[in-house]
């Protein structure tokens, strides 16, 4: 089978397309041919080895995927040849709250090799039945992108209707957590740089949008806009640039959801914005299978469909992770691995 293999050394000149031998399942495994994959900017990290410097290597990258069950194990019962399924990010994190363990096992790094190939073995509990609605590019961006937005602002955000919402940016967690806070029944704004991309942003649903860089201090627009109280949430995806915004932006008693590290992972952090305020600051590093099962019930009572900028053929996976990494994307990026 092929995969894209991380040979010997980190950057994406060192990818390359490498034959393997297809994996037989386990006894409680299950063999997936993958259909696509989407991508993370976790991924980009691993591939240039920021993500993890002490990556062993050879490995094969990403975590996510969607496919068709080729073979089951003899112990298998859920699943049978011809299922679309897909898989669970977080494989050893079955519900309740994380361990080292279950936060350390995920595909594309600590865990092992990812789903960039063609064949992929999974024990049963680590994949789900894809919804009718979807095709494989949109189920594959659900595992890490689609549960974190879920885990920030169904699990942990508190959000009803009526609810506020902030969310930082256009990327593939930003808009999943806009459409869950909408299914919510929550008003949203969305920040962005670029003019074109907050236009594509109201048209998904967007009540406010603002351009941060035309509004450094878009923490009072939030409070001119939405509530003057501040957010009930703010989905804080940019890091050390953006988090004394986001803590001005949030209501007394509101949550600041901690996910991305975009402009930076090490931040000076006002206290008295936080503790005089009772403001929760809440990382987020994606949620558990019981987190997931949940999350894919709502996709599919809502037949709400992920956005997907762009679906790549295997051959160009390279374009793929540079088109992530230029950000120049709305939504989520695939590669198409096999037409299913």
């Amino acid at each position: 089978m092929r995969a894209v293999v991380l040979e010997n050394d980190f950057g994406l000149a060192n990818l390359a397309i490498a034959e393997r031998e297809t994996p037989r399942p386990g006894p409680d495994q299950v063999l997936v041919k993958v259909g696509a994959v989407s991508l993370n900017y976790r991924d980009v990290l691993l591939i240039e080895g920021v993500y993890n410097p002490r990556q062993k290597l050879p490995v094969v990258p990403v975590s996510d995927m969607a496919g068709v069950v080729e073979a089951v194990g003899e112990n298998v019962t859920r699943f049978r040849p011809g299922d679309r399924v897909l898989n669970v990010f977080m494989e050893k994190w079955p519900a309740g709250q994380p361990s080292s363990q279950s936060l350390s096992a995920a595909r594309g790094g600590p865990g092992g090799d990812g789903v960039l190939a063609d064949y992929v073995a999974f024990d049963e509990d680590a994949l789900l039945p894809i919804p009718a609605h979807l095709n494989f590019s949109e189920a594959a961006t659900l595992p890490c992108a689609g549960l974190t937005a879920w885990a920030a602002v169904a699990e942990h955000g508190d959000i009803r209707p009526g609810s506020t919402v902030v969310v930082e940016g256009t990327g593939g967690v930003a808009l999943f957590a806009l459409q869950f806070a909408k299914l919510a029944g929550a008003r949203v704004m969305v920040l962005s740089s670029s003019d074109q991309k907050l236009e594509w942003i109201q048209d998904l649903g967007a009540d406010e949008v603002v351009n941060y860089a035309e509004t450094p201090d878009w923490w009072r627009t939030v409070r001119e806009r939405l509530d003057p109280e501040g957010a009930d949430l703010v989905i804080e995806l940019g890091g050390a640039q953006t988090l004394e915004n986001a803590l001005r932006a949030v209501r007394p008693g509101g949550v600041v959801s901690l996910i991305g590290v975009l402009s930076g992972a090490h931040a000076p952090l006002n206290l008295p914005l936080v503790v005089m305020r009772q403001v929760r600051l809440l990382g987020i590093t994606c949620g558990s299978r019981a987190d997931m099962v949940r999350m894919m019930a709502a996709v599919e009572q809502h037949g709400m469909r992920p956005w997907v900028h762009e679906t790549l053929p295997f051959e160009r996976y390279v374009d793929a992770f540079e088109l992530l990494k230029s950000g120049s994307h709305v939504g989520k990026v695939a590669i198409q691995v096999n037409d299913l």
